[in-house]
């Protein structure tokens, strides 16, 4: 298992590298449709708890480390590695939520009867921790 932040620079510099950089809710959504997929798997990708936020999950720190962006386009340069079978994993992930609009990724995650839908709850749950198991059943 990684830091979240660690998947957050591998993301920041794979998207740059690869001329799709992504903005800071963009990383977030990215890091929540991770953590979801290793859930699902059975395991973590990373120990950090996510919050249900107005704009969707969030994993604070992440977002502290790159709010100063705001919404342009996070380009960085990391050197980090990651297991080969982790990246198996994440990569396409990656890949394909990238091209997305910010704001589609946003209407996925704020879905009715997901999991940020039933921790926010029209802002009463504002950033209250989303349990893991409600993320792997609920998505």
């Amino acid at each position: 298992m990684y830091s979240a932040l660690n998947i957050a620079k591998y993301i920041i510099d794979k998207c740059t590298r690869e001329r799709y950089p992504v903005s800071n809710l963009q990383l977030q959504k990215i890091l929540y449709y991770i953590q979801r997929e290793f859930l699902q798997l059975g395991t973590k990708a990373f120990s950090e708890e996510i919050e249900a936020w107005q704009f969707g999950p969030v994993v604070p720190a992440v977002y502290r480390q790159y709010c100063g962006f705001g919404a342009l386009s996070i380009r960085m340069r990391y050197h980090v590695e990651l297991d080969e079978d982790f990246m198996n994993i994440i990569d396409p992930i990656v890949e394909k939520k990238r091209l997305l609009n910010p704001w589609d990724m946003v209407s996925d995650t704020h879905s009715l009867g997901k999991a940020w839908d039933l921790i926010y709850r029209g802002g009463l749950g504002d950033h209250q921790v989303i349990p893991q198991e409600l993320i792997r059943s609920k998505g």
